[in-house]
């Protein structure tokens, strides 16, 4: 099945714990307030299923703030999850938190091998590629260990340095196609993309690049009109979303959910 990198069948979320206030941030730009952050979470996961998504959503974990960016511990592809290691140490024990879970729906579930870090928002997938940026949560170590993983299920894997001020590498890119990614002119402006075609934000809207294309629509964080009209343009369904509080904690749109097809859908 071709453009398995973006048609699903399935999502699975996590809700914000009301400890989202101690998450992890660069800068702080004060804390999330709890209820507006599950309100957006909840306006969300409606987008999800709007476009096409049996969403399994699950209840907060108290003791990881972070742990509602679902995204990071672990990695979705063809019928297969890789538990992953992420790479802040308030965070190790998400995977295994997530681990049972992902066995109680995927007919194989694998784990890191070795003792490097992965972390989930620093992994980029096309229909045939594993595009991986190293960062402060991904190592090399990491990504050697995931390589024959993703090999296995009939991928490549490519290494990209994600530039030290970008917190992960899906930061500032996003899928919109098989072909397609949407990127910042910075990170577009490093080659890391050669061989796809690069649709870039729009000056001071880098956040924009953080999207998510499911089925045929394309989400946007709100706010970013000019980056909106050039998805319009070129043929894109866009629908934005308000992503204030999931943004107080470096947290984007791909980081609230695992997206992947199962039986019935299965890529």
């Amino acid at each position: 099945m071709t453009d398995h990198s973006f048609r699903f069948t399935h999502a699975l979320c996590r809700r914000p714990a009301r400890s989202c206030t101690q998450g992890l941030r660069a800068f702080d730009m004060g804390a999330p307030d709890p209820d507006l952050f599950d309100a957006e979470h909840a306006t969300y996961m409606d987008a999800l299923r709007h476009a096409g998504a049996m969403v399994t959503v699950l209840e907060p974990l108290e003791d990881y703030p972070d742990s509602c960016f679902i995204e990071d511990p672990a990695l979705c592809l063809k019928g297969t999850a890789i538990v992953l290691r992420p790479g802040a140490p308030t965070r190790l024990g998400e995977a295994q938190a997530l681990k049972p879970v992902l066995e109680g729906m995927f007919p194989e579930v694998r784990d890191l091998p070795g003792t490097g870090f992965v972390d989930g928002g620093d992994i980029l997938c096309s229909d045939t590629e594993v595009m991986v940026g190293l960062s402060a949560r991904t190592d090399l170590a990491g990504v050697e260990a995931l390589r024959p993983l993703v090999e296995d299920l009939g991928y490549t894997l490519r290494i990209v340095e994600t530039p030290a001020d970008i917190l992960h590498f899906k930061t500032e890119s996003s899928l919109l196609d098989a072909e397609t990614i949407l990127a910042t002119p910075k990170l577009a402006a490093t080659g890391c993309f050669d061989g796809y075609r690069v649709i870039e934000t729009a000056p001071l809207e880098h956040a924009a690049a953080n999207a998510i294309r499911f089925n045929d629509h394309v989400f946007v964080s709100a706010g970013h009109p000019r980056t909106v009209e050039r998805l319009d343009k070129a043929g894109y369904t866009v629908a934005e979303l308000p992503m204030t509080q999931a943004a107080l904690l470096d947290g984007g749109l791909s980081c609230l959910s695992l997206r992947f097809s199962l039986a019935g859908g299965l890529t």
